[in-house]
């Protein structure tokens, strides 16, 4: 099993609103592509590390899932709304567990 944790940074303008539709459809993505074991996402309530306003965690079956969904169509859709509404840095790290 593959875990994905990707940690994002927004610019100030970015808005609450924004960040939790960021959360909500990167969580929908678990109904619609295979290979996905789970997916969780949330605010980073963390003192340090708090530039990163939100976390993104999914584990996949494997790597070939996790290689589908990089380049799925819909994941891609979300990727293209996290740019859109602010999203300034990224940090993402894969594992086996």
């Amino acid at each position: 099993m593959i875990q994905r944790t990707v940690l994002l940074k927004f610019a100030e303008t970015t808005t609450q609103e924004q960040l939790q539709e960021v959360i909500s459809r990167y969580k929908a993505l678990k109904d619609v592509l295979p290979g996905i074991v789970e997916i969780h996402a949330g605010l980073n309530i963390a003192e340090r590390s708090k530039e990163y306003q939100v976390v993104l965690m999914a584990r996949f079956e494997n790597q070939a899932a996790l290689d589908a969904y990089t380049v799925n169509e819909q994941h891609q859709a979300v990727a293209a709304f996290i740019r859109e509404v602010g999203r300034l840095d990224s940090i993402g790290v894969d594992i086996e567990i």
